[in-house]
């Protein structure tokens, strides 16, 4: 399977770009938010793929970040929600947006997508709600390197563990920090590193 794709910019279409790996022009179907932050035709680029395969075709989703490439299979594993939903949704909320979405359970937000109506929505919110621990806990890597200088993650294992989980989910270090600081001192230096990271996404989306 195809990981990860670099290569030069050939052509933009509607929801696709061709990107030129020494010679080989490979057609990745992306957001409409990956889409925009591509550089011009001829330039360098990067993608994360997520490789579909069935028995007619071999489709190839690319993403800016491997988080956002997480949430494209993270909201798969909803009931009927497939990669053209799943995608519209990325267009429409970034990674940390979907967290945030998550945590306040706010289905607005989530309908807001292309697509997606208020029950498809509200199973987003419901389904994914006790699975962003579990995704980010599992090791899927993000976007977001550690600030030089940034505030220092909380010495417990369980609160350290969760500042890691919300980089992964995309926020700056320090704002990790910061949230799983705010969580530790509501529910005790004693509590499980999946309640934190729930409490601290509520504190970044508040």
């Amino acid at each position: 399977m195809i990981g990860k794709l670099k290569g030069l910019i050939d052509a933009f279409g509607e929801d696709w770009v061709l990107l030129d790996v020494g010679g080989v022009c490979y057609e990745v179907h992306c957001s409409p938010r990956t889409l925009g932050s591509l550089p011009q035709v001829g330039e360098a680029a990067t993608l994360a793929i997520e490789t579909h395969v069935r028995e007619d075709q071999i489709k190839l989703f690319g993403f800016a970040t491997d988080a956002e490439r997480a949430w494209f299979r993270l909201l798969q594993s909803v009931q009927g929600v497939g990669a053209k939903v799943a995608l519209a949704v990325l267009g429409t909320l970034s990674p940390q947006d979907m967290a945030n979405a998550v945590a306040l359970q706010d289905k607005a937000q989530v309908a807001r997508s292309p697509g997606v109506g208020p029950k498809v929505a509200q199973r987003i919110v419901s389904e994914l709600k006790d699975k962003i621990p579990n995704m980010v806990l599992s090791g899927q890597p993000g976007a977001a390197i550690a600030e030089v200088g940034a505030e220092p993650a909380p010495e417990a294992p369980a609160a350290a563990d969760a500042v890691s989980a919300l980089t992964n989910l995309g926020y700056a270090h320090a704002q990790a920090a910061a949230a799983i600081a705010a969580a530790q001192r509501k529910v005790g230096e004693e509590s499980e590193t999946a309640e934190l990271i729930r409490l601290g996404l509520k504190e970044l989306a508040s």
